[in-house]
């Protein structure tokens, strides 16, 4: 049940009556007509753009159309229609209608703003993809819980998703991780380590040292490197994925598919993906210009394989391949991509740190190029998390030896904590966690204060069927929800009827971050009322003596549970049934 979609219907549907009539011309496009909420609530429940954006193409004045569209809109759900300014339509609803949206919620339950609007969409969605060169670190945290989490959020509105995580175990930073690991298997066999400048110098790596002990005893040592670096390499990147995904799963994480970067390499994707783009006339040989502002000191005119990434949008064209032949970096990215268009996803999103922000044009330039601009590319760019304790910066990890690491974090404030409060920002804003205050029960805590509205409505529900009460659902959606009367109550209703199409805005933005908000504000609502109730009796959710109003009034705060319950559920947190 979307209510705004369905009186969006209603207006389109008095807009074409109104064409019909002659009032106004044929051939109007109405996709760009609304329904949404108004910015001030005293003007109305729902407020539509109609007039404004149909004024100028229908060559009529706004409040023209306003009027005649106002006078057209009889369907018993909507009380009045106030033309306001220049052309802007009110309207204000039947409070049945809110009644109803508890209703629905209660007797819908997980499925209510449960959405169709991507059914038979399949998105792919590459996040997290850290070098399997270590644990993971804090800003791999938020973007691990962003990719997750909009996952979990494009599957509730009906998407086919995929969750993939790109393993870099193609480039120069695995053999750096095998010889430090070589370093900790000398240690292993009693040898001092010799962690020189740009080795990976964290203990995280005094296992593998052991395990590779344990497999080749003193087999290995004074050997030459290339007798033992591809087996330690691979040896080394299988032990860092296996904390990696255990780093994931601490964190609630679960993947549906690891592809591997060295996997491109040699079986000739890499080669197919440039013959395609090649095919389009977009692969030359050509010279690029000097990057602008001061030259790096190794920088020479040189001719190489290019990339015509201009030609779709990106600033510069590309490199593909450096002169001594050698592919770069871009080249298995660009197969990797093509790779995901031909499993036949509809929808790509990737999930990147903030240093990748001049790879997005590039990137949309290669998949708009592959996919005939038929695949969209979105890439979500996470900016930095800075750590705090008390106010304090949070000190580094001595066993990642740089950083601190995921592990660290979940362990110091929880993994469903860390989710919900990695969420209270928009991706592309910095974002302070603070260990003191994460966990601090008050207002001011966001997770503390949706989790307390969860265990008021869990605290409700039970102290009404100690009173006797039947509070299953069936019993209150049956309900006289008539009784849901007062301003305050109907207020409540109001934000619960706007989930839905929360949802669906969340879905099509992108953005996971909306839930988390709604929740503060739905969560503000609930206690709000609650609190009303201890100056106005009538306002308390169990009536001494008066079961069936009792039972309307728990019935709307069944409804606040389900949709608090869904939108933790989408942010990957477990709703509290108490607090402790």
């Amino acid at each position: 049940m979307n209510l705004f979609t369905d009186l969006r219907g209603v207006v389109v549907g008095a807009l074409n009556q109104m064409t019909e009539a002659g009032e106004l011309p044929a051939g109007l496009y109405f996709a760009n007509v609304a329904v949404e909420p108004p910015r001030d609530a005293a003007h109305g429940d729902m407020a539509t753009n109609a007039a404004m954006v149909l004024a100028k193409p229908a060559g009529m004045k706004p409040r023209e159309i306003a009027d005649r569209l106002a006078a057209r809109l009889t369907d018993p759900r909507i009380a009045s229609a106030e033309v306001a300014g220049p052309g802007f339509l009110n309207l204000r609803l039947s409070p049945s209608v809110w009644q109803g949206v508890v209703k629905a919620a209660v007797e819908s339950g997980p499925e209510f703003g449960r959405s169709q609007m991507g059914a038979g969409t399949k998105v792919n969605i590459e996040f997290v993809s850290a070098n399997p060169t270590g644990p993971m670190h804090v800003g791999h945290v938020r973007g691990a819980v962003f990719g997750d989490a909009l996952a979990r959020l494009l599957a509730f509105s009906g998407h086919d998703v995929t969750r993939e995580y790109y393993i870099n175990d193609g480039g120069a930073q695995v053999d750096v991780l095998a010889r430090s690991a070589y370093e900790r298997y000398r240690e292993a066999n009693g040898l001092e380590p010799e962690i020189r400048e740009g080795l990976y110098p964290g203990d995280y790596l005094i296992p593998v040292g052991e395990a590779l002990k344990a497999k080749y005893g003193e087999s290995l040592l004074d050997r030459p490197e290339e007798d033992w670096l591809a087996e330690i390499r691979d040896f080394a990147t299988k032990a860092m994925m296996e904390q990696i995904r255990g780093d994931l799963a601490a964190l609630g994480v679960q993947m549906d598919v690891y592809s591997s970067e060295k996997a491109l390499y040699g079986t000739g994707k890499i080669e197919a993906a440039i013959a395609r783009l090649e095919s389009m006339g977009l692969i030359y040989r050509g010279t690029l210009e000097p990057p602008k502002g001061k030259l790096p000191e190794d920088w020479e005119a040189r001719e190489q394989l290019l990339f015509r990434s201009s030609a779709h949008g990106d600033d510069v064209d590309r490199p593909i391949q450096k002169s001594d032949g050698a592919w770069t970096y871009f080249a298995p990215d660009i197969a990797y991509h093509f790779d995901k268009i031909e499993r036949g996803f509809d929808q790509l999103i990737d999930v990147f740190g903030a240093d990748h922000g001049g790879y997005v044009k590039r990137m949309n330039a290669a998949v708009k190029a592959l996919s005939n601009g038929r695949v969209p590319l979105d890439v979500k760019l996470i900016q930095l998390v800075k750590l705090y304790k008390n106010g304090e910066p949070f000190k580094m990890s001595k066993r990642a030896g740089t950083f601190v690491t995921l592990r660290d974090v979940v362990e110091e404030a929880g993994a469903e904590v860390t989710r919900f409060i990695m969420l209270t920002r928009k991706n592309d804003a910095a974002l302070d966690f603070d260990f003191a205050k994460v966990l601090e029960q008050s207002k001011d805590n966001p997770v503390w204060y949706v989790q307390y509205a969860s265990a008021r409505v869990h605290s409700v529900l039970r102290r009404a069927a100690e009173a006797g009460i039947d509070v299953s659902d069936s019993a209150l959606t049956a309900a006289d929800l008539s009784q849901l009367a007062h301003p305050a109550e109907l207020e409540l209703a109001r934000k619960v009827a706007e989930w839905p199409r929360l949802v669906e805005h969340a879905a099509t933005a992108h953005e996971p971050h909306r839930i988390a908000f709604f929740l503060y504000d739905i969560a503000s609502d609930l206690h709000s009322l609650w609190n009303r109730g201890n100056d106005d009796l009538s306002l308390r959710f169990v009536q001494e003596g008066a079961p069936a109003t009792s039972q309307a009034k728990i019935a709307l705060v069944r409804a606040v549970g389900v949709v608090i319950s869904s939108g933790l559920a989408i942010l990957g947190v477990t709703p509290a049934e108490e607090m402790r």
